[in-house]
């Protein structure tokens, strides 16, 4: 409750229109600002949850559809062409709006495993993190890995539990597996009154009110209607033994749940979980005033001359994602910088730590899913796009006043190696300026082969969509078709020491050698066998399934 009484004292200064922000503090705008992604398996309801979101922060006016029917609107979060067509998230969406005086940024991710790499990058922007679970499926893979990777940052994660209309698991099955499979403890901000059909609402643990809920016309905000505990016409509206057994379930956890601790929450060791349902609107409130109230403000970042304070008045801020072609009349490429201290203003002069250049950054742009506007002012925990002519490369660090540089973002192992073609020599120069972009903005891992006489790249993802995805922008937004010729390799290692220490192994067998972006040997094996083998053969060569992080070096062109 503090952060929102808090708010609500310097409310009047802040209404966040230009000029009346830019007379706050920048302890007042960190104080001010949320910054989260939403993590998930695919179908759980998340780019649904990103629409009922917006809904409720006045952003959009109706809620879109992930598959939309005849004038149902298209969501707002998947933009992309193929995300459209597919009824999926393929592509990492930034999305700003503003909810009871707080500006909140929610980087909206993939949630298909091909493209978790993507996910990867978003989170390192990210301050707090939403992971939604479907009630009928509880935890899936792609949550578990994406879980993890928020564990190794230590950022804190809301629980969401969707999909409450529908038959489901018992609540109480559904945090006992959170505990046991990812070692996370839970306490429930609110709990649900029934189930499927007969889900009739949530209690709200911190308040003891009942949040009843009237399924709302499709897009619309729902109806809500809040009673006490003890408020004699909620025997008419709930039937006794839904109630009953909500009740009984929440002095059991009273009893031997975990307690309520906000610095456990901040440290990434104790989820608040709620229950609702995106689609229908059950609970999308409740969590977006609770998660205001426990989220983490952004925090310091890690350089490697410390941590840098947000409320510095020196700015700096990192490149997290690329993009190409958000606007496909201006075929323009935007680079995705997370504010990390001080105050960004329109056409300051800041330094690149990769290459030491002085940029001016004259076109700043709001982002919010494809549309953008230009933005003035931004402070720690926002998110703003610049204009990429070719000088940006994801994890590099721009400041002002003493030197900084963020940690970089690795590269993650790919699974799947095609050979890309060309079939028509006369669009090789779209062809080369697609293929170019596309790795920027990190769609695909590139690879080349040593032999300089094999000029076709190689594409190098985690799944086979993502080659899809490729071979669809190049023909939608380049005019250029291609082919893809498969390579039969499925592991792929980074040599540690570079090209020095696999000289030093002399010749090796049952493996491809092949180069990067940045020119570093990369192994391709068959399979895990192939790789093990080697392993033995060779145990003075060490080989790593991350990239290291480059600094200061240009990638290699097409």
């Amino acid at each position: 409750m503090e952060s929102m009484s808090r708010i609500s004292n310097i409310e009047s200064k802040a209404n966040f229109s230009g000029d009346e922000e830019s007379e706050i503090s920048i302890k007042e705008a960190v104080g001010l600002r949320r910054n989260f992604a939403i993590i998930s398996h695919p179908d759980a309801g998340k780019t649904t949850l990103t629409e009922k979101l917006l809904l409720y922060g006045g952003a959009i006016q109706q809620a879109g559809a992930v598959k939309a029917r005849g004038e149902q609107r298209k969501v707002t979060s998947d933009w992309m062409e193929l995300e459209q067509q597919r009824g999926i998230s393929i592509t990492s969406t930034v999305l700003q709006f503003e909810y009871c005086s707080n500006k909140i940024n929610l980087l909206d991710t993939p949630g298909h495993q091909d493209f978790s790499e993507d996910t990867y990058r978003t989170l390192a922007a990210a301050d707090n993190a939403v992971m939604l679970e479907d009630a009928a499926k509880g935890l899936e893979p792609q949550t578990r890995k994406l879980f993890e990777v928020c564990r190794m940052r230590n950022i804190p994660i809301f629980t969401f539990i969707n999909k409450m209309d529908r038959p489901g698991q018992e609540p109480l099955a559904l945090l006992d597996e959170i505990e046991a499979e990812l070692g996370l403890k839970t306490w429930a901000v609110n709990w649900p009154i029934g189930s499927g059909d007969l889900f009739r609402g949530v209690i709200d643990r911190r308040t003891k009110d009942v949040v009843l809920f009237t399924r709302a016309e499709r897009g619309k905000q729902a109806t809500e209607e809040i009673l006490k505990l003890n408020d004699s016409k909620l025997q008419n509206l709930v039937e006794p033994e839904l109630l009953n057994k909500a009740l009984e379930e929440l002095e059991l956890l009273d009893l031997a749940g975990e307690k309520m601790n906000l610095d456990n929450i901040k440290n990434g060791e104790l989820t608040p979980v709620f229950f609702g349902s995106a689609m229908t609107n059950f609970g999308v409130r409740p969590f977006l005033e609770a998660f205001l109230e426990m989220a983490q403000r952004p925090i310091g970042r890690s350089t490697k001359e410390g941590i840098i304070d947000p409320l510095s008045n020196d700015f700096s801020g990192f490149v997290f994602k690329l993009q190409a072609n958000m606007d496909p009349r201006h075929r323009d490429r935007v680079a995705f910088i997370r504010v990390c201290s001080g105050r960004f203003q329109k056409d300051m002069t800041v330094r690149h730590a990769r290459t030491g250049k002085s940029i001016r950054l004259s076109r700043p742009q709001k982002i919010f899913g494809q549309d953008r506007a230009v933005v003035d002012d931004a402070y720690p925990g926002d998110i703003i796009g610049l204009n990429n002519p070719g000088m940006f490369a994801i994890g590099d660090t721009l400041y002002t006043g003493s030197r900084v540089e963020y940690e970089g973002i690795p590269c993650f192992s790919p699974e799947i190696f095609s050979w890309l073609r060309n079939p028509n020599p006369s669009a090789f120069k779209n062809f080369r300026k697609g293929v170019n972009e596309l790795r920027e903005e990190g769609a695909v891992q590139i690879l080349y082969d040593t032999d300089q006489s094999k000029r076709d790249p190689i594409l190098a993802a985690v799944g086979q969509l993502q080659l899809e995805v490729v071979q669809h922008r190049l023909e939608s937004e380049y005019g250029v078709s291609t082919r893809l010729d498969p390579l039969g390799y499925q592991v792929a290692r980074w040599v540690d020491g570079g090209w020095a220490s696999l000289e030093k192994v002399g010749r090796i067998f049952n493996c491809k050698i092949v180069q990067d972006a940045w020119s570093r040997p990369v192994l391709l094996f068959k399979n895990d066998w192939n790789l093990n083998q080697l392993l033995e053969d060779h145990q003075s060569l060490s080989l790593s399934a991350v990239a290291p992080v480059v600094s200061g070096v240009e990638p290699i062109t097409l």
